[in-house]
């Protein structure tokens, strides 16, 4: 389990199982629930640098960060660790 805290958003955390650099698992504490489980699911099984890819740079309403945003700079995060 790798975990992550989250800035700039209103989720807190978020929580990683990646198994030979595919994601098996995805959780967010805090944050908008539904839009939280869906991004969560979509990148179950997903390799971490595809939804690296996908997810970087997206914005919340000006935040300069979202949620997928955070989540993509988690996985960053983990490559630079293992």
């Amino acid at each position: 389990m790798y975990s992550y805290k989250t800035r700039g958003t209103c989720s807190r955390e978020i929580q990683l199982e990646i198994d030979d650099n595919t994601i098996t698992s995805c959780r967010f504490i805090g944050g908008c629930n539904g839009n939280t489980q869906g991004v969560s699911a979509l990148v179950k099984g997903m390799d971490v640098d595809e939804a690296i890819r996908r997810l970087k740079g997206i914005d919340c309403n000006g935040r300069g960060t979202s949620c997928p945003d955070q989540l993509a700079k988690a996985l960053e995060s983990y490559k630079a660790a293992v």
